[in-house]
């Protein structure tokens, strides 16, 4: 019941007293972005969402954030590497995760909630175990119980584990519960990873890469 009602009720009360509260704090963010990242201060990219039951796939949504990396390109014409476009600004809002922000808007739209597994890259989709799926049965989520258990710095493996522990286990403690421990992860800016790249390995081509040896084991 919590799951299927409440919880919906619940994203969507607390997105907009958050998006209201927070409104002159986006706005700041809006106009600095647009001078630091010399253009549009908003990243859009689309994102698995929660499966519908009647065509079994998952809902494609787009995820919206702060920028926090430039369009420089080289003298081709081709986007620089991730670490040269990654400047000042955009450090900084990855190290307070303020470049989550408009994220609240998807909540109060209904493709995320605030709590549920984190909506990660289309392309990983068919590297998932039929048990991992399982994290796209609920909403994603602006933090997850992979996120307050070393975010970034968690394995796929585990990270998708916690995924698949959090929808087995859903229930309104668990969520407030999940909420105050990304509240105090915040606070002490705990297990956040400015630069991504240097941390997790791509998950699609880790799967391949375990793919690959596993056929040639079988060989």
């Amino acid at each position: 019941m919590y799951e299927k009602f409440f919880k919906r009720v619940i994203d969507f009360i607390l997105s907009f007293l958050a998006l209201a509260v927070l409104s002159p704090v986006m706005l700041v963010l809006i106009i600095v972005g647009a001078v630091a990242m010399k253009g549009n201060p908003f990243f859009t990219q689309k994102r698995p969402g929660k499966i519908n039951k009647k065509t079994g796939e998952e809902k494609i949504f787009k995820l919206i954030k702060f920028r926090t990396m430039s369009n420089k390109k080289d003298k081709n014409g081709n986007l620089l590497p991730d670490e040269q476009r990654l400047n000042g600004y955009g450090r900084f809002l990855r190290s307070t995760s303020l470049d989550e922000l408009p994220e609240l808007w998807n909540i109060l739209k209904g493709d995320m909630s605030l709590v549920g597994p984190r909506p990660l890259l289309i392309s990983y989709i068919p590297y998932y175990t039929q048990t991992e799926r399982m994290r796209h049965d609920v909403r994603p989520g602006l933090t997850g119980l992979a996120q307050v258990n070393g975010r970034n710095f968690v394995s796929w493996d585990n990270r998708l584990a916690y995924d698949v522990q959090y929808v087995e286990n859903i229930t309104f403690f668990v969520d407030v519960k999940i909420i105050f421990m990304t509240a105090f992860q915040f606070v002490k800016k705990q297990d956040v990873a400015v630069d991504t790249n240097k941390v997790e390995p791509n998950f699609a081509a880790e799967r391949q890469a375990k793919m690959q040896g596993s056929q040639e084991v079988h060989l």
